[in-house]
């Protein structure tokens, strides 16, 4: 009977403190992670969720970006901290699924990442130097069987998605252009602006604005059919390369062991952000569509299928680390 007591005092005493922890976190500003350089596009949703987060959560939301190794400096940098729920990581397939896909021996693994929730999804834009004198995918693909290893792309890393999404275009049109990663999207896509390299397979927020500008030419985007947020620019089988498609989502993750009252109200505060319509019209402008999850737990379910797509393009395409 002593010993039912003291068990039955200890879960009382741990619902208290989960209850206590979910009136009073957060009690300090709230670090977001971004895996890439500012001005690409996990920088940009990270940016344009900040604000109303905070508010959502009556604490500062601070965006901390942490460059390199194809956002996996970040993702590592997440998921050694504190697991008091205070840092956050918006975060891709590429820092979940491929990153430790391609290199077994990083040091974190999907499991030491806690998922919160889905945040956005959109597909990717292939984009030439205007220079290149292409204008469509055909024009292209003609390009580069003429000169083989001749035409450069650039991506924002090793392992993301947009280099991914090239690895699969090479694969499926049957070319051979040559990788050139950068530590983001933006200088990413600034390099195929000053003509050291060609072609860059974008996020809408890095190459929309540059594509408006006549600085970039935009051939197509990733998904199959034309998007209604980019409804300018032909979908792959519109292009002339049906068996194509991609697409690429972010979302927010918590070491794991995190408290779960606190990514609960993250996730709550999140769903609350992604309905506000000055939210859904910036994304929207650069082709990036908001999507929620219903749970932390929906979110986790859809990673692991998600990542089974990744990890087969990954051993497919054999990458190794660099």
């Amino acid at each position: 009977m002593n010993r039912r007591i003291v068990i039955l005092s200890a879960c009382l005493l741990a619902l208290g403190a989960t209850g206590a922890l979910a009136q009073t976190w957060p009690a300090r500003p709230v670090r977001l992670v971004v895996g890439f350089a500012p001005g690409g596009a996990a920088d940009y949703v990270a940016r344009a969720l900040s604000e109303p987060l905070a508010r959502a959560l009556g604490q500062p939301v601070v965006v901390e970006n942490r460059a390199g190794a194809g956002s996996s400096i970040a993702a590592e940098h997440v998921a050694k901290a504190a697991p008091d729920g205070y840092t956050l990581l918006i975060a891709s397939p590429s820092s979940i699924s491929v990153n430790p896909a391609v290199n077994p021996k990083l040091g974190y693994s999907a499991r030491d990442l806690a998922p919160i929730t889905k945040l956005s999804s959109s597909p990717l834009v292939v984009a030439v130097n205007p220079a290149l004198g292409v204008h469509t995918i055909a024009e292209l693909i003609a390009a580069a069987k003429k000169a083989p290893g001749r035409l450069n792309y650039a991506t924002s890393g090793q392992g993301s998605a947009p280099h991914l999404s090239a690895v699969l275009f090479n694969r499926i049109a049957q070319v051979d252009m040559v990788h050139v990663p950068f530590k983001g999207g933006s200088p990413a896509v600034q390099s195929v602006v000053a003509g050291d390299t060609q072609v860059t397979f974008g996020t809408p927020p890095s190459v929309l604005p540059l594509v408006e500008g006549k600085r970039l030419r935009a051939l197509a985007i990733t998904s199959r059919e034309r998007s209604p947020l980019l409804p300018q620019i032909p979908g792959m089988r519109e292009a002339g390369l049906p068996d194509y498609e991609i697409s690429f989502w972010y979302g927010f993750f918590m070491p794991a062991g995190a408290p779960a009252a606190a990514m609960r109200r993250v996730h709550e505060a999140a769903q609350g952000v992604l309905q506000l319509p000055e939210v859904r019209q910036a994304l929207a402008r650069e082709g990036t569509e908001t999507v929620g999850s219903k749970s932390p737990e929906e979110f986790s379910a859809f990673v692991a299928e998600d990542a089974k797509f990744w990890v087969r393009l990954v051993r497919d395409s054999r990458l190794t680390p660099e």
